[in-house]
């Protein structure tokens, strides 16, 4: 893998959050991010994004409020008190009960930092108030039109009243040769067919990645993935509906993946046609997981 990328600034910002998250239970770690992609739809194809491919699935099914609160709960148990994130495949701001999910994470896990990517094209001051009502404690707004559209979030940010700390605009529109402005990658093997396409690796990278020891990542069904990178749902390891979070987060499946890629093996799905530079945080929990096995 090539060592000259660019570095989303996001990624430093998040990196710090994670570690600063990390909470041991019973000498086990908590996940310092756990992410929902709460529907199956987004309103756009980007071409560095695997919807960019015409045979993506778009499902305009949304998670339901009974699945949020049983995790929340769930959580609550233990105090959560890390990155509640909605994000993942989807764009979080087209499901139309996103501030009472918000309400609820904030209502059960007041600790919490609870956050949101969005495109931000149905935004507008109101929503903003409505959200942060609500209990959500950061947005972060990729923009992927211009400069001027990125100038225009941000003013619309500060003229809400928002802090600093309290949104993040994320420059998408940047050209191909800047990498669109992300930290790029070929989504666990699903942008082959995409606008941008990303060819696989001939064979699995020999790289640790460190995404499932400090992730727990679920979509609107309620499966649990290995990585938030698993676009095409090639491994699922639980699902919340049947199984408790415990369970899976503790669960053989989760812990051998951790074992093994921990120790630079990337030969499980999806795992060994991804090129995802998974080491740029997460460290910490890493650890964790190590000195818990030599128990």
């Amino acid at each position: 893998m090539n060592d000259d990328f660019f570095l989303d600034p996001a990624i430093v910002r998040k990196s710090e959050i994670v570690d600063y998250a990390l909470k041991l239970v019973d000498g086990w770690p908590l996940p310092s991010v756990v992410e929902i992609s709460e529907s199956g739809t987004c309103n756009r194809k980007c071409v560095f994004c695997p919807r960019s491919d015409p045979t993506y699935q778009d499902k305009k099914e949304f998670i339901s409020s009974e699945l949020i609160k049983k995790l929340v709960l769930e959580l609550a148990a233990y105090s959560y008190s890390g990155i509640f994130l909605f994000s993942g495949f989807v764009e979080p701001l087209l499901d139309k009960q996103i501030s009472t999910h918000i309400k609820t994470i904030h209502e059960y896990l007041p600790k919490a930092k609870i956050e949101m990517v969005t495109n931000g094209d149905v935004l507008n001051i109101h929503k903003l108030h409505k959200l942060f009502h609500a209990g959500l404690s950061t947005i972060l707004v990729s923009v992927y039109d211009s400069r001027e559209e990125a100038d225009r979030f941000e003013r619309m940010c500060l003229d809400a009243g928002l802090r600093e700390d309290q949104f993040v605009i994320r420059h998408r529109y940047l050209p191909e040769s800047e990498n669109f402005g992300i930290t790029i990658n070929n989504r666990a093997g699903m942008m082959t067919g995409a606008a941008y396409p990303i060819p696989v690796p001939a064979e699995a990278l020999p790289l640790p990645c460190h995404y499932p020891h400090y992730t727990f990542f679920m979509d609107y069904t309620g499966d649990v993935l290995l990585c938030p990178h698993d676009w095409g749902k090639k491994h699922v390891v639980g699902n919340l509906q049947t199984d408790s979070f415990r369970d899976i987060w503790l669960g053989d499946v989760f812990l051998q993946a951790r074992n093994m890629l921990a120790n630079g093996n990337r030969e499980i799905v999806p795992c060994k046609v991804c090129d995802v530079k998974g080491t740029l945080m997460g460290v910490l929990h890493v650890q964790a997981w190590s000195r818990l096995e030599k128990k």
